[in-house]
């Protein structure tokens, strides 16, 4: 599995949602919506216009700070 995490720098959101992740022991990567033309389009195309956008797969994904949904990954939050 390999999450991905659409950010922008200085996001609050973003931070926390990388914290957590990270707490979780959940791998992912970061993609900066500021310098990466072809990421934002793409958040755009599923919906969304606040960082971050986290997608887990084509059918899930989601926007904002969500604990909950990382639960749903079956991994506990530190």
């Amino acid at each position: 599995m390999t999450i991905i995490v659409y950010s922008k720098p200085g996001c609050q959101q973003c931070k926390f949602t990388c914290l957590t992740l990270e707490r979780a022991g959940i791998p992912f990567d970061v993609v900066d919506l500021t310098t990466n033309t072809a990421a934002l389009e793409y958040v755009q195309d599923l919906g969304y216009s606040q960082a971050p956008i986290v997608v887990v797969s084509d059918h899930h994904h989601w926007s904002g700070f969500n604990p909950t949904e990382i639960e749903r990954l079956g991994f506990t939050i530190q």
